[in-house]
């Protein structure tokens, strides 16, 4: 089968497309026919070696851990689903593939597009946990850094929904799609705190950091000095000072039930997913570099 690969730890440049030894599927295990896979800021840090104090990465390897697709292979003791469904959720393989192997799968809702079903289980997960820990509810507010990114965007309707109102900062050229989202937009970078006050003079409850991109001295400050209710999912510097780290911790029971809602919202038009551009698997780098960018403006996705 093709698939994206890389050998070596470095800049784009390292992926390659090249013909791979098919997986098959094991004991709890289903093998799915990629028609989509998500393409997430993880996906870059670990190609560049970021992440191996986290979470060590074997040579070669595939890209990707989230996906849309057909089962076409079913391991030993897996129920409730069947060879033909369409379906959505974590790859235990890379996703950059023409077929992937997965544990954790819900059924794509017919209404639901490839693309965008691709774009919900990182995200959509990555999103209500964060929430979660941080504990916003109805009348506070939030400050969320990258509100037009893939997490960020998600983040932004599930806080909305919940009553909360939401700061969301972005580039200029974001501010409206932000808006859109039912966030208040306010640019990030230099003068950030004195923004942030004039919309909120009130100060924020909470801090929802899903962008990394220096923020949270700033998120600190307007938080009166405290590092409490503020969580990061993007800025390694957060143990220097001492802000929680989030990177996972859901159960996979818990992963199905939010997923399987999440495709149920996003087919119903409850919840929307902004797909802001699609790549050929032999266009992995530049999706990759796309997302390094940061500027993407909704999610990217891969369709093999």
């Amino acid at each position: 089968m093709r698939a994206i690969v890389f050998h070596e730890f470095g800049g784009p440049e390292v992926l390659r497309a090249e013909d791979v030894t098919e997986p098959h599927a094991g004991p709890g295990e289903v093998r799915v026919a990629v028609r989509a896979a998500g393409v997430n800021p993880m996906d870059w840090k670990i190609r560049r070696g970021w992440m191996e104090q986290l979470s060590p990465t074997t040579l070669p390897a595939v890209p990707g851990v989230e996906f849309a697709g057909v089962v076409d292979e079913i391991g030993e003791g897996v129920t409730g689903v069947a060879v033909g469904d369409d379906v959505l959720g974590w790859s235990a393989t890379g996703a950059y593939a023409q077929y992937a192997l997965a544990g954790t799968v819900v059924a794509k809702p017919p209404a639901l597009g490839w693309a965008e079903a691709a774009a919900i289980p990182v995200a959509g997960e990555t999103a209500a946990r964060v929430l979660g820990q941080l504990a916003v509810r109805d009348g506070e507010t939030l400050l969320l850094h990258g509100a037009a990114g893939g997490v960020g965007a998600l983040a932004v309707q599930l806080a909305v929904a919940r009553g909360v109102t939401v700061i969301g900062t972005a580039s200029p050229a974001n501010q409206d799609y932000v808006r859109s989202l039912g966030a208040v937009p306010v640019v990030y970078g230099d003068g950030l705190v004195e923004r942030v006050r004039a919309v909120a003079p009130e100060g924020v409850d909470a801090v929802f950091d899903a962008a990394g991109k220096g923020a949270l001295p700033d998120s600190i400050e307007l938080r009166g000095g405290t590092t409490d209710r503020i969580v990061t999912i993007a800025d390694m510097s957060a143990g220097e000072l001492g802000v929680v780290f989030s990177s996972g911790g859901t159960t996979a029971e818990e992963k199905r039930a939010g997923l399987a809602e999440n495709a149920r919202l996003a087919a119903e038009g409850a919840l929307r997913v902004q797909v802001a551009r699609t790549f050929s698997l032999a266009e992995a780098a530049a999706a990759q570099e796309t997302s390094e960018d940061g500027h993407a403006g909704g999610k990217l996705v891969i369709t093999p």
